[in-house]
């Protein structure tokens, strides 16, 4: 009886919450399609007495492998603080100086994390960002007006709670039979039809408003503390066949279980799917998901324990953190699921 209670008021104050985003319509994405259709399809994994949660995010602490593009991660504890006059005492803690937070750890980027030109840039100079644009259309100067200024459209603060269904496809399990994919190795589409058939998921598939969620095994080089320093060397990643087929879906965001949902690695090591990438575009996932088809990239995500007990469908809650002009935020992405 409770349940009933309780789900629908959950699901008006998500919705009343939501609509304090209608000012930043024009520069939503797929996130346009969350609302009440796919709060309403967590309604069952929320309201069954047998759905566990499952924590979708790595601890953040110092020791985590570190991301090479966003500076140094170190936390400093401060000690107690006794407040004058009365009897509390409080705790705090800081980061080190010129740290990227929203891009270390699981995290989520905003559409305006990435744009493109016009031109090639050859890597010496100063790179020509004159005809600069970004999702929208917008143009790099209505985004991000001067070096120094925050994006001041596309940013994380412009995305909406998304709660909705998340997809997990376990290529890992269906494809590779158990074999964590090697860096270089794409994730198909053909990888993704056999492993939607093989699964509880047949006759449902993939559609509009999920989240899809990949398993490729990358993340047994996850370690904390990060002492082989293997995991941001290099990864696999999605075809960019894959990335125009999940954008024909219309998902909301794409996450792995790697750093970067493009592939890395040696030359000699990609696959022959990256004949597929459009030229000069060095990161085509995140092109196409954030600047064409406005779907959100998930990365770093401990996909383990919805592989462990074989969660394919779930709920999906995803709060990025309201940090205005933002490329990127830190999350704490949940699962709802049986």
């Amino acid at each position: 009886m409770i349940y009933k209670i309780l789900i629908p008021a959950l699901f008006m104050s998500i919705i009343l919450y939501a609509s304090d985003y209608d000012d930043y319509s024009g520069e939503r994405g797929m996130t346009k399609l969350l609302g009440p259709d796919t709060y309403l399809r967590c309604a069952n994994f929320l309201s069954n007495p047998k759905s566990k949660t499952y924590e979708l995010s790595y601890k953040r602490t110092s020791t985590m492998p570190l991301s090479p593009f966003a500076g140094e991660y170190k936390p400093k504890f401060l000690p107690e603080i006794a407040w004058a006059g009365s009897k509390q005492v409080f705790t705090m803690d800081v980061l080190n100086e010129n740290v990227n937070d929203g891009n270390q750890g699981t995290q989520m980027d905003a559409l305006g994390h990435f744009g493109y030109t016009d031109e090639v840039w050859t890597g010496e100079g100063e790179a020509d960002l004159s005809s600069l644009k970004y999702f929208g259309n917008f143009k790099g100067k209505e985004v991000k007006p001067s070096p120094d200024s925050p994006l001041k459209k596309l940013g994380i603060e412009t995305v909406p709670p998304i709660i909705t269904t998340a997809v997990f496809l376990d290529v890992r399990k269906h494809v590779f039979n158990g074999r964590a994919m090697k860096a270089g190795e794409y994730v198909t589409v053909e990888h993704i039809k056999e492993t939607i058939k093989k699964s509880s998921l047949n006759k449902r598939g993939i559609i509009p408003g999920d989240v899809v969620l990949i398993n490729t095994g990358w993340s047994d080089n996850y370690q904390d503390p990060d002492e082989l320093g293997i995991y941001y060397t290099k990864a696999p990643g999605v075809s960019y066949n894959l990335v125009k087929y999940l954008a024909d879906k219309q998902v909301v965001g794409v996450g792995l279980d790697t750093w970067g949902v493009d592939t890395f690695a040696d030359e000699d090591e990609y696959g022959p799917e990256r004949s597929q990438n459009p030229v000069g575009i060095a990161n085509p996932a995140h092109h196409y998901f954030l600047t064409k088809a406005g779907i959100h990239t998930l990365e770093n995500f401990n996909l383990k324990g919805l592989a462990k007990d074989n969660v394919e469908l779930s709920c999906i809650m995803i709060l990025p953190l309201m940090t205005e002009g933002s490329s990127a935020s830190p999350i704490r992405p949940v699962a709802i699921g049986i």
